[in-house]
């Protein structure tokens, strides 16, 4: 399983990322400063880094231009992940040597498509494709779902909203945005088709249904456990 670093020092942020991370089937450890990233890199070269720009102890772009300066390290790919928006800012990012920029606020899922993207693209294309939340296991590879160890059997829809509810899992995520994803920008249909999926989708998963929450007038979350509640 791959590590990832994510050096954040807003825990929010920080939190999100690494259960997103998680549960697309990566390792991750967290720093909020330049320092403790630095202590563990001399333990552990990370397949790849998420990297703040504004840190309370030094600035991420000198960061990235401190890892590509360093045999060691100058092949790790780094996404930046900051408020920054302005286009010099990122240009600045890149030409130092960052991989890619990611500017806050940032979708779960374009976070996990970049990442996976950049692994590709660095040559570590080994990609996980396993989601595992409490009983229910998601093998990409093989498109299909388990719980507690039994296959369940799902439609192509259904298999897609689990997975990207699993890919958010405790962020809420609204109507619009898992029709867009799921369905496609051109879906004329009603949006009561969304809640059929879903309880039928509850359904089959038997006991770990209960894990889909509705958000009244917002939309779903999956409930990982992690203390976000509906």
């Amino acid at each position: 399983m791959r590590m990832i670093y994510i050096v954040e020092d807003d825990r929010n942020i920080s939190e999100i990322e690494s259960f997103s991370l998680k549960n697309s089937g990566y390792e991750t450890a967290v720093f909020e400063t330049a320092g403790e990233f630095y202590e563990a890199l001399a333990g552990q070269v990370p397949s790849l880094v998420l990297l703040d720009v504004m840190l309370p102890d030094e600035d991420g772009l000198h960061i990235v231009e401190k890892l590509r300066k360093d045999p060691q390290t100058q092949k790790i790919p780094i996404i930046m992940v900051t408020a920054r928006g302005t286009e010099m800012d990122k240009v600045k990012g890149l030409d130092l040597g960052a991989d890619d920029y990611l500017t806050k606020p940032f979708g779960v899922m374009e976070l996990i498509s970049r990442v996976k993207a950049l692994l590709r693209r660095s040559g570590d294309g080994r990609e996980e494709r396993q989601l595992r939340i409490g009983d229910v296991l998601l093998d990409d590879e093989r498109h299909a779902v388990y719980v507690d160890g039994a296959q369940c059997e799902l439609t192509h829809k259904e298999y897609e909203l689990l997975k990207m509810l699993m890919l958010r899992a405790g962020i809420v995520t609204g109507r619009a945005e898992i029709l867009d994803q799921v369905w496609g920008t051109d879906f004329q249909g009603e949006s009561r088709t969304l809640d059929m999926h879903i309880k039928t989708l509850r359904q089959k998963l038997g006991r770990a249904g209960s894990m889909i929450r509705t958000v009244r007038n917002v939309g779903y979350i999956l409930d990982n456990g992690m203390g976000q509640q509906p």
